[in-house]
């Protein structure tokens, strides 16, 4: 699979283009929707299994004008008027603080190449022309081979790869997908 058939996936689906939809309306700066909400997708897809994207739907923006409490307050507004989903909205110019020995971001592309995994860092958005637009910092090959493996940057330090495998435990993702590598 490329770039251009997993859009054609992505775009397959309704809860992935309404989720784009509403994004888009949000005018946040340098925002995509991205990790869980299409990893999962991606996986249940390869893997056959039946596909929800109720839970898990993450989305990250990089605006410094943009308090963390206004964030806060964005993603209760879109809780309150989209109950469906279960929205997790994080301005990244806060996130770095996450990671261990990692400087402050400068945009979303720089934050999802920090990612813990490669399989995770991935964005989606609706651009200008309601077009498709995909950021694979870490390129998409880990993701549709069902490979999980830490980031370039996460690989860089021992304290992150600490994170790294604590995040990986926990998650469990291969009791859900076995298939996984």
């Amino acid at each position: 699979m490329n770039e251009t058939s997993l859009k054609k996936l992505f775009s397959k689906n309704s809860d992935i283009m309404e989720i784009l939809a509403i994004i888009h309306q949000l005018n946040l700066k340098d925002c995509w929707l991205c990790a869980g909400t299409l990893r999962n997708y991606v996986w249940n897809y390869l893997s056959k299994q039946k596909t929800s994207l109720i839970s898990d739907v993450d989305i990250i923006f990089y605006d410094p004008d943009i308090s963390y409490k206004e964030t806060l307050e964005i993603e209760k507004n879109l809780k309150n008027k989209y109950p469906l989903y279960d929205w997790e909205l994080k301005n990244q110019v806060y996130m770095n603080i996450h990671n261990p020995n990692t400087k402050p971001y400068i945009n979303s592309a720089d934050a999802l190449a920090k990612f813990p995994e490669t399989c995770t860092a991935i964005g989606l958005r609706l651009d200008s022309n309601n077009q498709l637009e995909l950021l694979a910092p870490c390129g998409i090959n880990d993701l549709v081979s069902l490979t999980i493996k830490p980031t370039p940057f996460f690989m860089e330090d021992t304290a992150r790869m600490v994170v790294y495998h604590q995040r990986v435990e926990k998650k469990q993702w291969l009791k859900k997908w076995p298939e996984l590598k």
